[in-house]
């Protein structure tokens, strides 16, 4: 069975890459709402952080902080362009990229064709990597205009602080949630640089950065220390 020139075991390993991505995307976010994770440890934190800059009249540091999250965006926006120029590259020239894997061990063969679908497959990870990255630029725009636009410490009595730390920190939030599925697609798509020598080797490896990503966000030394500090505050209460 052959579809869009690839064969059974090539589409068995696409459809399992795409089910892993999406359904542990989909997992990630409703696990959030009712266990600590990293997503939802750090949002509690930027509300805090959204408090502690109203009662600062000084806010050059809140703006240096949003500054060092931009430029980490902007850099991986500055990469996934050159992976798609390096992409385009192999794409005219094929024939000597498949002539040289076919000397790597484990080699699957595939036909031409199946390559160059593959290449473009790669290339939608990656420009939809781009647009995520773009986008978390924008929402951290947003942010930067939400605490410009924030009153002084000493008018801050005429705002609901904590109505205005929620929805401040819900941006920044929504612009680290854009990043984050922006750096998911670069594990995804390190792991779909396999299906170009071994179907199988493919589909182990796209479990494998699944089961790195769930560890990470869910179980990981960062997400214990992050929570640490939580309780280290107002004796263990919430933020």
């Amino acid at each position: 069975m052959i579809l869009f020139d690839l064969t059974l075991v090539d589409s068995l390993a696409f459809a399992w890459f795409l089910l892993c991505w999406i359904g542990y995307t989909q997992y990630s976010e409703r696990t959030a709402s009712r266990k600590n994770c990293l997503s939802s440890v750090l949002h509690i934190q930027r509300c805090g952080w959204m408090r502690e800059m109203l009662d600062r009249e000084n806010r050059v540091a809140d703006a240096s902080l949003l500054a060092n999250l931009e430029r980490n965006v902007s850099f991986f926006a500055s990469s996934t362009l050159i992976i798609l120029a390096g992409i385009l590259t192999v794409l005219g020239a094929t024939d000597r990229v498949m002539s040289l894997s076919e000397a790597l061990p484990f080699t699957y063969k595939a036909s031409k064709v199946a390559w160059e679908l593959k290449l473009f497959l790669l290339m939608a990870i990656f420009v939809y990597a781009f647009f995520k990255f773009s986008w978390a630029l924008r929402q951290y725009g947003f942010a930067s205009v939400v605490i410009g636009m924030a009153p002084g410490a000493s008018k801050v009595d005429v705002v609901d602080k904590a109505a205005f730390a929620k929805s401040a920190a819900r941006v920044v939030s929504r612009a680290a949630y854009a990043f984050n599925l922006g750096l998911r697609s670069y594990y995804f798509g390190l792991a779909f640089l396999l299906w170009f020598i071994n179907p199988w080797i493919f589909m182990v490896t796209t479990a494998w950065v699944v089961g790195v990503l769930y560890r990470r966000e869910f179980h990981s030394k960062a997400l214990k220390a992050l929570l640490n500090t939580n309780k280290a505050i107002v004796g263990g209460e919430s933020l």
